[in-house]
């Protein structure tokens, strides 16, 4: 004889059959209720008669440009091996419906969390392993994304608005710590997304006091170290207190440490 309880655990599994968030053995067991039990096929049809009608209420999301950057760096679209050329998932629309659907039901999910009443809240958890920065121009157009992969060590530089340079020019990318020389990280692409190594010197100087820059150099890099071009875009790493201030010191920080290194 089932109780109370064990009704309302059964009435979560439905819905969570219906939301396709149960591992594979539930599923299968849920499956198999569905096919030997009516009173499991009638639950779960409310379930979808409930349900499937919020996903059509939910507007489409477009994806932040740090998204594609986790993407690309996940799947080791750089990897050189390659048998044939491929379309690239900038263009492939079926890889962007179905996350627009993973969006949809995750939302789906959390309404379902909320409106059960014996359901205590899950507190949400924010991962460490990531940090992120807008690079803007001085328009206030953003020029560029990097997001840093701490566990990995580390950074995509994804272009966010194609930038003309002249021939021979280049951009390079500084971290600048607080109150301290800019660092160089490496030189990115100004039309495709480029993955730099972080060494330790640069993981540990990563957080919410530091920067990045992005100044004009020859295609080789910078010959001094320190930056020798105009600053072109800066910003703030994600997460940064009293982040419009920052912002607005590290245009005079990287003009300042060029000057020093070019006295």
């Amino acid at each position: 004889m089932n109780t109370p309880a064990d009704d309302g655990n059964n009435n979560l599994r439905y819905a969570e059959y219906v939301l396709g968030v149960l591992d594979a053995d539930a599923r299968a067991a849920v499956a198999h209720e569905i096919e030997t039990t009516g009173e499991a096929a009638t639950a779960v049809a409310l379930w979808q008669r409930r349900l499937m009608p919020l996903a059509d209420q939910i507007a489409d999301v477009a994806p932040a440009p740090y998204v594609w950057a986790r993407i690309h760096d996940a799947l080791q679209l750089d990897a050189p091996a390659r048998i044939q050329p491929r379309k690239g998932l900038w263009d492939n629309l079926q890889l962007w419906h179905w996350l627009g659907i993973g969006a949809s039901v995750v939302a789906a999910a959390l309404i379902v969390v909320v409106s059960l009443p014996h359901l205590a809240p899950t507190p949400t958890v924010v991962s460490a392993g990531y940090m992120a920065s807008t690079i803007q121009q001085d328009n206030g157009v953003t020029g560029w994304t990097a997001t840093m992969d701490l566990q990995h060590a580390r950074m995509v530089v994804v272009p966010a608005t194609p930038v003309a340079f002249a021939q021979g020019r280049a951009p390079e990318l500084w971290l600048i710590p607080s109150g301290q020389k800019p660092i160089a990280v490496g030189m990115i692409a100004r039309d495709k997304p480029t993955t730099l190594a972080l060494d330790p010197t640069l993981l540990a100087q990563l957080g919410p006091t530091a920067a990045l820059a992005v100044s004009v150099e020859p295609i080789g890099g910078s010959p001094t170290g320190q930056p020798t071009g105009a600053v072109i875009a800066k910003g703030v790493i994600s997460g940064a207190p009293d982040a419009g201030d920052h912002t607005s010191k590290v245009a005079s920080a990287y003009h300042r440490n060029a000057g020093q290194t070019s006295a």
